[in-house]
């Protein structure tokens, strides 16, 4: 299927309807949001040379306790892959949204392009790439050096920084969980894109949104999880159907 396929096209403009009379949007985003900027998925078919480690290998407290420069390595990669590229028309179409109503974004990507595309009211879920923080002083602070000179050291207290993101194992920052929770659960519409919603507890707040009453469009590459349980799914690549939902 196509953009440009007639089922395609009804649901695109179901959903403009739908935006057009909305007073609020909320917007939960994941890795396909990024993809067409050229930002692999943590999951996807990744050919690199880390391609044959898993996330849970690298991005977990136990993994940086164990080899923090490898786990650096793989983070200072990753930066520089996210440095080269930049916003997709999807980013950019939720910035034109904003400036029709409120609207506020609730992303599992750490890369920023959200917020580098011209979204004000973003919330980093998972954190960061950006940011780094201490292991000792919880000290952060940004830091966008790329590549890393080696690993970052806190000017507070000299012990290992850690990036600033939310590991396998961790928990969500109680602030931001607050702020995503009730930006799902007082829109009227949520629209979830790129996300298979198999990490929690992010998938819930498609629930959450749902039991508030807001309609739920999704826009993925293929159904996933979630698309039993929304109004609306949109099928195609982010950057080619999201656009055209702006009224």
């Amino acid at each position: 299927m196509t953009p440009d396929d007639p089922g395609i096209q009804s649901s695109l403009a179901e959903v403009r309807r739908l935006v057009a009379r909305a007073n609020r949007l909320a917007v939960l985003t994941g890795a396909g949001i990024s993809a067409s900027s050229g930002i692999p998925t943590f999951r996807g078919g990744d050919q690199s040379l880390w391609s044959h480690y898993r996330p849970e290998d690298l991005a977990t407290p136990e993994a940086f306790a164990a080899d923090p420069e490898l786990v650096w390595r793989w983070y200072d990669w990753r930066r520089g892959l996210i440095a080269a590229a930049r916003p997709n028309a999807a980013h950019e179409a939720l910035v034109r949204l904003e400036r029709r109503l409120p609207v506020d974004i609730v992303t599992q990507n750490v890369d920023g392009f959200h917020q580098q595309a011209g979204s004000t009211r973003v919330h980093e879920f998972h954190g960061s790439i950006w940011r780094v923080r201490c292991t000792r002083c919880s000290h952060e602070q940004e830091d966008r050096t790329h590549p890393l000179p080696g690993i970052p050291r806190c000017p507070e207290c000299t012990a290992l920084m850690r990036p600033g993101v939310v590991w396998f194992g961790e928990t969500i920052d109680r602030q931001v969980m607050a702020r995503a929770t009730r930006a799902v659960t007082s829109c009227d519409l949520l629209l979830v894109i790129g996300t298979a919603g198999l990490v929690h507890p992010a998938s819930g707040l498609m629930d959450l949104a749902r039991s508030a009453g807001a309609g739920v469009c999704e826009f993925n590459l293929v159904p996933g999880s979630l698309t039993p349980r929304v109004d609306l799914f949109i099928q195609g690549d982010a950057a080619e159907t999201v656009p055209q939902i702006v009224p």
